[in-house]
């Protein structure tokens, strides 16, 4: 059975209840990962981690392990328990970095804004920058690090030219990264270091740029979110529903996710649900329902904690409004 049939069949909520989301993506493999790590059985975690060779799935796990609560408390025993490995550090410095992504993902207001919102956002992007700029010195070919040190850019603590060398060097090693890219996309979009039209072009060039079937097709859709919340209400609807918006994100879609290449790998329902959101607020109903029926209640925070508070919940009303009227 694929991935597809799997998640819907294990995570369907009862009662009509909304469904709960999972940290480990619904993947057993990073369920595992984070129990140990919870358990501070970092043995266990470095076995594993060391098995995971693709540069996508390796990022997907790194953030799984980013998202662990108290990692930072204990991660020292590991570090000094394997003290020629930068595997422990990798991991130190993803948390560290994941930490703020919360403060990177706030409104409008850069460094400050979230420096103020958020205690310590300064102190552990230094420990983020620190960690892993060490992990690419003694490993240049770790691509981990380097995305990560990318994310580390929306902290405002480098040049743009050193952000896009960060980004060249997960190129290199990996054209294709889904996560880098990602990283980029939101460095260049106007809420940090650029604006709609720089945004808009690097999406639109990098899924040029990807073979049939990479997930890369999601750039688009995540434009198209960003503009969609840069905008005041009335117009942020006005825009999203345009005509030209749907056919944009149609194309991004045959290019990527409902190409015959598509292959879905882990962490596969973050694409799924970026694309099953840009589709409903674009009204796009045949296109939203193919997308939640593939999903099915594998629903993740993002991005629909861009529509309310409780994502569970706004997934579920729009899948119901879809399924209902059509949007």
């Amino acid at each position: 059975m694929g991935l597809f049939g799997r998640r819907r069949e294990e995570r369907r909520p009862r009662d009509g209840a909304p469904p709960v989301i999972d940290p480990c993506g619904y993947d057993p493999a990073a369920a595992d990962l984070r129990a140990a790590l919870l358990h501070e059985d970092w043995p266990w975690a470095s076995e594993f981690l060391t098995t995971v060779t693709d540069p996508d799935d390796r990022a997907f796990y790194l953030s799984v392990c980013a998202g662990v609560p108290g990692l930072q408390d204990w991660i020292g025993s590991w570090i000094r328990g394997e003290p020629r490995s930068t595997l422990p550090l990798l991991v130190r410095g993803a948390h560290a970095a994941g930490w703020a992504w919360e403060a990177r993902n706030a409104p409008y207001g850069g460094e400050g804004a979230a420096a103020e919102r958020f205690p310590g956002f300064s102190e552990r992007l230094e420990l983020a920058e620190a960690c892993l700029g060490e992990v690419a010195a003694r490993d240049p070919g770790e691509t981990g690090a380097w995305t990560y040190l990318l994310a580390c850019a929306l902290g405002g603590r480098v040049r743009p030219d050193e952000a896009h060398r960060r980004f060249e060097r997960v190129l290199e090693l990996h054209p294709g990264h889904l996560r880098a890219h990602r990283e980029m996309l939101a460095y260049r979009c106007e809420r940090w270091y650029g604006g709609h039209d720089e945004m808009f072009a690097f999406a639109r060039g990098a899924v040029a740029n990807s073979p049939a079937g990479s997930p890369l097709g999601r750039l688009v859709a995540d434009a198209h979110i960003e503009m969609w919340r840069s905008l005041p209400k009335g117009r942020a609807e006005d825009y999203i529903a345009r005509g030209e918006v749907r056919d944009d994100l149609r194309a991004a879609a045959d290019h990527s996710i409902r190409h015959p290449a598509y292959r879905p790998r882990v962490g596969w329902p973050e694409v799924h649900n970026a694309f099953a959101f840009a589709f409903a607020l674009a009204g796009d109903a045949p296109a939203a329902r193919d997308e939640f029926e593939l999903i099915g209640d594998c629903v993740t925070a993002s991005p629909w904690d861009l529509y309310g508070p409780d994502p569970a919940a706004a997934f579920a009303e729009l899948r119901e409004r879809v399924a209902r009227t059509g949007v």
